[in-house]
């Protein structure tokens, strides 16, 4: 510790100073001032270094009060404009195009498109891949742009909604089970066939089943039997003509009697068979046909 001393004296009065005097410097001096400076002027470096790379990184991804190069963030979202690529999932609420331009999903891979609960599970699926294109879902809907549903698929039964469905295909279309339908119709100036190559062919109506034909001829074929029944009507062959080629065709009656004319004869089963006519009735003597 110092120790001041203070001496009054008086005008004349000569004192002699101490020869040892102790004398203290305030402050830094030599190489810690040295040093102290040159820590200063790195830091000074260093912050402009930062500001300078600051600047630049905000010019280069067009960093502004709106958003970030072609990311904007508006009062409805975000607005992306151009191409981008996600490394990542994306998940939003919604994602549209612009007015004037449509809406490209491109991958490498596939485009997946998921709809999750509340509870994170996966409720809807859309996969889009190289081979197929896969859709997960209780329900599958198409509608027109009124609203109109025109094609619905669920685990019970697919709906066609719209007037005409048409295939296109040379092989036709192919069910393994029941069509249910109120026309079934071909291109003008083609062949509408119906066809069960391995089990039979079954066509039920509450008020009725109806063929037509403008410009053609109706052909059924059948390796085994068709037949025809009405439970409580007729039916009525309404023609011109009436041809059955190859209907069974019994013994000739006497030489004088033949003039090319002969009879339809039903046996007790439905079976029809010709017999020559005659003055009177020549079945009974044909009647060995029904045997």
């Amino acid at each position: 510790m110092v120790r001041e001393q203070y001496t009054t004296t008086t005008e004349g009065t000569h004192i002699e100073r101490p020869e040892n005097q102790c004398v203290y410097k305030i402050g830094i001096y030599g190489w810690r001032k040295r040093c102290l400076y040159l820590f200063v002027l790195l830091l000074l470096i260093i912050l402009l270094v930062n500001f300078g790379l600051t600047i630049w990184i905000l010019k280069v991804m067009w960093f502004s009060p709106t958003g970030m190069g072609h990311l904007r963030v508006t009062n409805d979202g975000l607005r992306l404009e151009g191409e981008s690529e996600f490394l990542f999932p994306l998940y939003a609420k919604e994602v549209h195009s612009r007015v004037d331009s449509s809406l490209l999903l491109q991958s490498t891979q596939n485009v997946t498109v998921n709809a999750r609960n509340s509870e994170g599970e996966v409720t809807g699926r859309l996969k889009v891949g190289p081979q197929m294109v896969e859709v997960q879902s209780q329900q599958f809907q198409i509608n027109s742009k009124e609203g109109k549903s025109l094609f619905t698929v669920d685990e019970k039964e697919a709906v066609v909604g719209t007037d005409r469905l048409r295939v296109t295909g040379p092989e036709g279309a192919l069910f393994e089970h029941s069509v249910e339908t109120p026309l079934v119709k071909a291109d003008p100036f083609q062949e509408l066939r119906l066809e069960s190559p391995t089990r039979s062919l079954s066509m039920d109506a509450p008020k009725g089943v109806h063929f037509k034909t403008h410009a053609g001829k109706i052909e059924a074929l059948s390796q085994m039997d068709i037949i025809f029944h009405s439970r409580d009507g007729m039916l009525v062959l309404d023609a011109e003509t009436v041809c059955l080629p190859k209907l069974e065709q019994g013994t000739r009656g006497p030489a004088g009697s033949s003039q090319r004319l002969y009879e339809i004869c039903v046996c007790p089963d439905g079976k029809l068979y010709l017999s020559v006519a005659g003055t009177a009735t020549t079945c009974p003597e044909n009647s060995h046909v029904c045997l």
